[in-house]
Order: C-alpha cells, then structure tokens, then sequence
C-alpha cells in the first residue's frame, strides 16, 4: 500500500487547490526531496507552499537540512502536518546568519503570510504606548500606535487605549503637562479651560517657563519609568518648603497632587513586590481552544492585561503554542528584561536570545517556582482559565444564534460568514458603501470594508444602483481571487439594510453576476420606523418578523447596527476629508505658493472661480501664464 493509498480516505475533507487536484502526499513528499537535494546545513527559514503559491507554513531551523527531511518521514509526523505535506508542492528558503535571527524572521513571515499550518496570533492589532514627544519645547504627553519613529520617550505597551487615557490623565493632574496639538497650542492667546480646572500649567500663554516646564516633564518621565517614590518624595519636599514660606496656596497644590499620587499608586498597585518590569503570560486549553492571558508590569504598576486566543491550535503541543505566540507577539512590541510563564518552552534559551536582540540587551525568560513571582504567575493562570471559559461560553451561544438564522432563513447549513451591507450619503454626497462581516467568533473587523462611491453611471442617492456598484465590485473581486471557493471569504448569507425593493435590486444584480447560490435577505424597520418590529424579506417575497424578546432578532438588529455604525463613520470620514480640499487643487500648475496668494486676494475659491482674466494677472505672484491656466480651468468654454 502506498503512502497515498493510507490517506484515500481522509481526502474528501481537504481543501480542493487552484490547480483543480485534491492534495496527494506522494507529490509533496516529493516536491519538498527535489528541494532537499540543494539544501545547506545553516540556519534559516523555509516556507511551504502550494500548487497556487499561497504559503502554508513557515517554520524555522537550526541546520535547514536536517530540519526539512524530517518531512519526508510521513509516518513520524503529526496528522496535522501530513495535511500540509499533502498539499506542498513548492519550498522557499532564507539563510540566516544565526537560529536566533532565523526565529525573528519566522515571527515576522507568520504574521505577514498567515498560513493557515502555524499557530496565529489573532488580536494581533498595534499596543499603544505613551509618547513623551522630544521634537518640542513644551514637549506633549500623547497615546501612540504603530511604528516608533517620532523623537521622544515610549512608555508602554499598554493593554489598550482605555488604561493610556486613565494614564494621561494621570499625567495632567500631577505634573499639568499640555495635552494639545501643536497647531492648537501654537494659536492660543489665553488660557483654555484645562488650566483652570488644575490639569495643564498652559505653556502655551507664558504661564510657565520652558526650564520649569522640562522639569515636570521630567517628573513624568520618572514616574512613567516606576520611579514613583522619588517623585513623591520631591513633591513632599516642595510642599513642606511651600508651606515653610508660608505660600500656603502652593503647599495646597503640591498636597492635592501628593494625594493623587498616592491613589493612583493604589490603583496601579498588583502587589507583586520585587517585579519591577516584565511580562507574565499563562496559557490554558479545553476542547481545542487555547487563552493566553498576559499581565503587563513597568515600574512596579500595572499597565492592564489582555487575554488572546491564537487559532490553528489544534494538535500542537502547548508549550509549542505559547511559544509560537510569544514570537509573534513581541516581533511588534519591544519585550522587557524578565518574561514569566507558566511552562517549559521549547528552546526557551533561544527564544531569550532573539528576543535580547531585538531589545538590544539581555532578556530572561523564566518559570518562577515560588516567591511573589510565583503567586503572579498563579493569578495570570486563573484569568487565563476564566477568559477561556467565558470565551467558550460566548462561542456557544453565539453557535446557537448562528444554528437559528440559518433555521430562520431555511439555509442549507449554519452560516459561518455573514455580510452585512448599508449605504450612506447625504442628498447624494459623500456617497460611501460598507460592508461588515460577522461569523462564530463575532465581528470579523480585520475584513471590513468600505466602498468609495465612484461609477459615472451610479446616480447621487440612488441607494439601489449604490448597492448594486458596491457588491458588483466585491463579488467580481471575490471570483478574480478566489474563483474555487477555497479561501473561506465567500459569503454563506448577505443581510441588506433594505426592504423589498432593495432585496429585489440585489437579488437581480448577483444573478447578473452568475452568483445563484448565495443567499440574500433584507432588514427593514416596522412601522413608524420601530426598532423591536423589523421585517425581513426574502427574494421570492416572502415577509417574517419575530417576537419582540427573541434573542435572534437582537442579534440581526446588532448585526444591522454595526454595517450602519460603519458605513455612517464612512461617511464622515470621506465628507471631513472633503472639507479640507479646494477647487484650486484641481487646477494643473497650482501649487500651494499659488494657491494661498490666490486666496488670501480673493477670499474663497468660489470668488477665485468667479474672477475674470485681467483680476487673477493682478494677484501677485501669479504670472499671465498662470492667470490664464486658472481662467481656462473655470471657464472652459471661454
């Protein structure tokens, strides 16, 4: 019996590929001995991938021969990775100079390719930090996301934006540190109303002297780094000086911020003395499903926490989980000196070591056995447990829900995509189309989408040709992309924010399409636009409503309210967009030298489109040449 032959009776459940052959374990077994055969032993990275070129698993290696023949021996791999045998047909290969930096470029191609083999990092969505900006001399306290590139101090990360906030606002009462834009602060001619509630020094009106100022700026910085006891110490000093001096007003505002130190103290607190900076992560598992909880601690104060669930878990060793999840996680965040974890990880020495290069100093990876590092490493495990429950206990009911739409709808399965469609525009402006996806584990906002309406032929505030541009544009990308249905992004259910008509003009537009098999219902408001008495349309004009307390209903409500909440900030975005924009941006040769000189001769733009020729050769600097371009752009016809 061939290799091949043992496997017939598992390939009904493998993916069909772009090539119209179902996997076979002969041809990837031998596609991957072709690549064997010129393989160096040196570290690097190899990417499986299939008949397509679409990457199925990036995995690392300390000698990459070695490592990839392990793969031809079919009957010492896990079932898992004989699928992904079964569908290899084609190798990349990356030397590296070390495995450490061969583990930071698997981190980095996992979270760029996301092959469906390799554990994932889902909620993989940029920390914010606190930027102390440097570029400036009454420098800001700020929330930042994404690259670190502007000068200054990162404080973070932060679990999310909610304990940033609590922070800077921390900030501003401590040390009264400015917290607006530049442009606001560079225009200001008297204090704004944060100075007199206490919570900015206004640097902006000369309130405060730029030395002065640099040493709260410094007092912050301190306490952002932990060093909170030297700040409430000097604070003590200034006020029992103050208060010496007789200045008892200033003694009453070093007390208050005494006093909001200390409670924020309190609230940061977690009580793990001797943890000064580091991160814990705790992994629990049930049924197939992995939570990982992770604790951020700097300076001995609790930055939050934040549970993940990593997908592609299934088969895969838990210590081979977290530590492909802690690879990914910090090939974003900057990691600290000391990691905690529940577990032994597999070359944890090695992962210590590519994370010390990335940090630029040493980094300890440990499984502390007793001591405070013990008993924090036994909470972070209880809300990793805790998480998972709940998150198990959402799924559930989030499958039933799914289990009676589909009943609901008379669908041939319970759907695992649904896309949520709506409109917005204002009189015909603006016009923007959006879609909202929704599935098992809830929103899918990574695969949102909005479309600018752009068709010449698409009428301003025809919501039925809007709607019918915006899924001829998706479906016609859909089919270029993904034309055997093999990727997981085709729809099982469209749900339009519409009644009957709208459902008709949908229903015709994808049987225009060719696409006769997915299935279309509409959402309308009862009477007098009641929320609680919605309709829903069929395409063979069938109606239904459901009882005012039906949990059904206050899902597809949710669902409807979230396209609309998308397509409305849409909207808004692409209409303060057009707001900033000028009829002269338009015209060929008009710079912004141009631009302002014409402005600030006539006004308004309306009044530029409106002068004659002999008016705009007289603005300065704006030559004959550059009047005419001006006149003829206008006045075409002229």
């Amino acid at each position: 019996m061939t290799t091949t032959d043992r496997f017939n009776e598992e390939k009904a459940s493998y993916t069909v590929r772009g090539d119209g052959s179902a996997p076979d374990l002969d041809a990837g077994v031998a596609a991957i001995r072709n690549v064997l055969k010129t393989l160096p032993l040196r570290p690097g990275v190899y990417r499986m991938t299939d008949a397509r070129g679409d990457v199925l698993y990036v995995g690392k290696a300390r000698a990459l021969k070695n490592r990839v023949a392990n793969y031809t021996q079919v009957k010492n791999l896990p079932r898992r990775l004989q699928r992904m045998v079964s569908q290899t047909r084609g190798m990349t290969i990356v030397t590296t100079a070390t495995e450490a930096e061969a583990l930071l470029l698997e981190a980095q191609l996992i979270k760029s390719f996301r092959p469906p083999y390799n554990v994932l990092l889902r909620d993989d969505k940029s920390f914010p930090f606190i930027l102390l900006r440097a570029d400036h001399r009454y420098p800001r306290a700020q929330l930042h996301r994404g690259a670190r590139r502007a000068k200054g101090e990162y404080f973070g990360p932060f679990a999310g934006a909610g304990a940033v906030r609590t922070t800077l606002t921390a900030l501003q009462k401590l040390f009264l540190l400015r917290s607006c834009t530049d442009s606001f602060f560079a225009n200001r001619s008297r204090p704004c109303l944060l100075h007199q509630i206490k919570r900015c020094s206004a640097p902006c009106v000369g309130r405060i002297d730029e030395a002065a100022y640099r040493e709260q700026v410094d007092d912050a910085a301190a306490f952002l780094a932990g060093k909170s006891t030297q700040v409430q110490q000097k604070l003590g000093r200034q006020m029992a000086a103050a208060a010496e001096a007789m200045d008892y007003e200033l003694a009453a505002m070093f007390r208050d911020r005494l006093k909001a130190l200390t409670y924020i103290q309190g609230t940061q607190s977690i009580n793990a003395d001797g943890v000064d900076e580091a991160d814990v992560f705790a992994l629990a598992a049930r049924d197939g499903h992995v939570g990982i909880q992770a604790f951020f601690i700097r300076g001995g104060a609790n930055w939050g926490h934040r549970a993940f669930f990593p997908t592609h878990v299934a088969d895969v060793p838990e210590d081979e989980v977290l530590a492909s999840f802690m690879g990914q996680f910090y090939a974003e965040v900057p990691p600290p000196r000391l990691v905690l974890v529940d577990r032994d990880l597999p070359d944890c020495q090695l992962l210590a070591e590519a994370l010390g290069e990335r940090a630029g100093r040493k980094v300890t990876i440990k499984q502390p056995q007793r001591g405070e590092q013990r008993r924090l490493l036994g909470q972070a495990t209880r809300n990793a447990t805790e998480a998972l429950d709940r998150r198990l206990a959402e799924g559930a009911t989030q499958a039933k829900l799914l289990r009676e739409v589909g009943e609901l709808f008379e669908l041939d399965a319970t759907p695992a995509r649904i896309e949520i469609y709506d409109n917005s525009h204002i009189m015909g402006t603006n016009m923007v189309g959006a879609m909202v996806v929704a599935g098992p584990e809830g929103f899918r906002k990574g695969q949102y989408r909005k479309f600018n309406i752009k068709r010449p032929e698409t009428k301003a505030g025809d919501d039925f040709a809007m709607m019918r541009e915006v899924l001829q544009r998706r479906f016609a990308r859909l089919e270029q992309e993904d034309p055997d249905r093999t990727s997981g992004e085709w729809p099982d259910l469209l749900l339009i924010d519409g009644g009957k008509g709208q459902v008709s003009a949908v229903f015709r537009t994808m049987e225009e399409m060719g696409v006769h098999d997915v299935p279309v219902v509409g959402i309308s408001k009862g009477p007098d636009r009641n929320a609680g008495r919605e309709h829903f349309h069929l395409p063979d004009g069938r109606e239904s409503m459901l009882p005012l307390n039906s949990p059904v209903l206050f899902y597809l409500q949710r669902l409807r309210d979230e396209a609309h909440r998308f397509a409305i900030g849409a909207h808004r975005a692409k209409r303060a967009a057009a707001l900033t924009t000028s009829p002269l941006d338009e015209v060929p040769g008009i710079g912004p030298a141009r631009k302002k000189a014409l402005l600030m001769h006539f006004g308004t733009a309306k009044a530029v489109r409106g002068a004659a020729l002999e008016d705009l050769a007289r603005v300065p600097g704006v030559s004959a040449a550059t009047a005419r371009a001006v006149y003829d752009h206008f006045h075409p016809a002229g």
